[in-house]
């Protein structure tokens, strides 16, 4: 069995990945930056780049390391303030750079890095500029560290989901109306879970897909790729 550290374990993609995880009997480290949804191993503020390393220290030899770190902001660019830009890009992209830096550093015996992106950042979605800009670093982001890392054996991967029904998305699928164009966009007809994600990590992390890396996979019910039939 293995050994996986999980950052911002509890969020709803992440607490669905450590249930897999831990269903197929391997060691989970969940780090989180509170006890509000899960009792984690560690507290921690993952964009604190010396707070990351100290936790791949703690966690110990790891195969693999997830960062489920992120937000939404569903706002026009010229209605964000600055503050909630930087809050985006940090809880996202930011998150995601000190994951890398720390398994460059300490997964000297190679492993799986897998980050979140997201279909915003490949298609155009009104009023998502500011997640649209942290996802599509994400996605520059793991095809550099692939490349770096590629001769150490360490795999960088991304998945980028389409809408999740998650606690982070509750805004858009409370509402019925909203959630029903929000599943027409999605060819398969419906919205996606965190287990559906969950799946797809679970498959980059696995060693026998070793073969595998610099891919960004897109869990999106065909959103970001096909445009369905229009029903009348």
């Amino acid at each position: 069995m293995a050994n996986f550290l999980i950052i911002a374990a509890s969020s709803g993609i992440g607490q669905a990945v450590v249930h897999q995880l831990k269903s197929e009997g391997h060691t989970v480290f969940k780090t989180a930056r509170d006890n509000s949804k899960i009792t984690p191993d560690a507290y921690l503020d993952a964009t604190d780049f010396h707070a990351v390393e100290e936790i791949f220290k703690k966690a110990g030899d790891l195969n693999g390391v997830v960062n489920c770190s992120g937000s939404l902001l569903l706002k026009p660019s010229h209605l964000t303030t600055k503050e909630q830009y930087n809050s985006v890009i940090e809880s996202s992209l930011t998150t995601s750079f000190a994951t890398v830096r720390a398994a460059g550093k300490y997964m000297t015996n190679g492993g799986s890095v897998v980050l979140i992106s997201s279909a915003a950042a490949r298609e155009g979605f009104a009023n998502h500029e500011a997640i649209a800009s942290a996802k599509a670093g994400i996605i520059g982001l793991t095809l550099s560290a692939a490349a770096t890392y590629a001769s150490a054996n360490l795999r960088i991967n991304a998945v980028a989901p389409g809408l999740i029904e998650t606690p982070l998305t509750i805004q858009i699928t409370n509402d019925e109306n909203s959630k029903k164009i929000s599943e027409s966009m999605h060819a398969l007809g419906r919205l996606g879970t965190s287990e559906d994600v969950a799946r797809a990590i679970l498959f980059f992390l696995n060693p026998q897909n070793s073969w595998i890396t610099g891919q960004v996979l897109g869990v999106d019910g065909g959103l970001s790729s096909v445009r369905p039939k229009v029903k009348f």
